[in-house]
């Protein structure tokens, strides 16, 4: 089952050269979530050769506008691609009127049925639950209200075990997966346990963008396969990030040692950096298991789970 994060833009603030605002897609399973919508999005969706209609939802963090000012073009493109399917958007409750203002003043009515939802700024809040995965919010501390969000498959079925696969009638196989014992036709019950191996563990994404350094987060982010957090500075400016309520790259290192991570990926980079790697160099000090976020590359999350 994929399970995996394209990273669209990994710059802070200002646009740099070949470095563009936030944005991230996420496919489970063949399902797509855009997370946070920076301006240019729409052209990085296209240069990745993503299908746009397949988006099912889009996730922002907050109203800063190198995270969302690419939104209103997304969902009017949406709107004259001829979209009929619905677009669950995600979002701070101002976000709403920011949409239905645009909306009105440019005199669009959507072919689609866009639903907005409101998110909570509280860790483990629920946000949305679907066929394929559970959302709950992460509260970040910044200069405005910003909700992160963690992304934790559903549990899977157990597998049937190759040695009684061939013993086990069709009808009867979705009900072995999902844990039922086998009535044979002469009344004998064969235990589930001798049949099925334990499914794949549910693998987690967490998203941490915009934040100062906040080891509140840790329990939330405890042992997740994959964490994404802000590095926008380096040490030695460790004063401006507690200033702009941003994280350094050691902060978001540590965050993913004391949360016992499985990678942490650092994006989020201000301008002055031409070169990542120096932020890189310094979370590895402290999580050595740290990748750089790039414009396109596309990360899996945790092992690839096998059904």
């Amino acid at each position: 089952m994929r399970f995996e994060v394209t990273t669209l833009g990994t710059g802070a603030a200002l646009p740099a050269r070949g470095r563009y605002p936030s944005a991230q897609l996420l496919n489970v399973n063949g399902k797509l979530y855009l997370v946070d919508c920076g301006e240019g999005t729409q052209e990085r969706l296209r240069m990745a050769e993503v299908n746009l209609g397949r988006i099912a939802a889009v996730f922002i963090t907050h109203l800063h506008g190198d995270h969302y000012l690419g939104l209103m073009g997304f969902i009017s493109s949406m709107h004259l691609m001829g979209r009929t399917a619905p677009l669950d958007v995600f979002g701070p409750a101002p976000l709403r009127e920011v949409i239905d203002l645009q909306l009105r003043i440019s005199g669009t009515y959507l072919r689609y049925p866009l639903h907005f939802h409101p998110t909570e700024h509280r860790s483990g809040a629920p946000v949305l639950r679907d066929d394929r995965m559970e959302v709950t919010a992460l509260a970040l501390r910044h200069r405005i209200e910003c909700t992160g969000f963690l992304f934790r498959e559903l549990p899977h079925p157990r597998r049937l075990a190759k040695e009684t696969v061939d013993m086990i009638p069709h009808y009867a196989r979705t009900a072995v997966k999902m844990g039922q014992d086998l009535i044979l036709p002469d009344g004998r019950i064969v235990p589930n346990a001798d049949l099925t191996e334990p499914p794949p563990p549910q693998r987690a994404y967490a998203y941490c963008s915009d934040t100062a350094y906040t080891p509140e987060l840790v329990t939330f982010l405890e042992g997740v396969d994959l964490l994404y957090h802000e590095a926008t500075f380096t040490e030695t400016l460790r004063a401006r990030a507690k200033e702009t309520m941003h994280s350094t790259a050691r902060q978001a290192a540590t965050i993913a040692r004391d949360a016992h991570v499985g990678q942490l990926l650092l994006g989020h980079f201000s301008s002055r950096y031409k070169d990542p790697n120096v932020l890189l160099a310094e979370a590895g000090e402290i999580f050595p298991n740290s990748l750089l976020a790039e414009e396109g590359r596309t990360f899996h999350v945790g092992p690839e789970a096998k059904h």
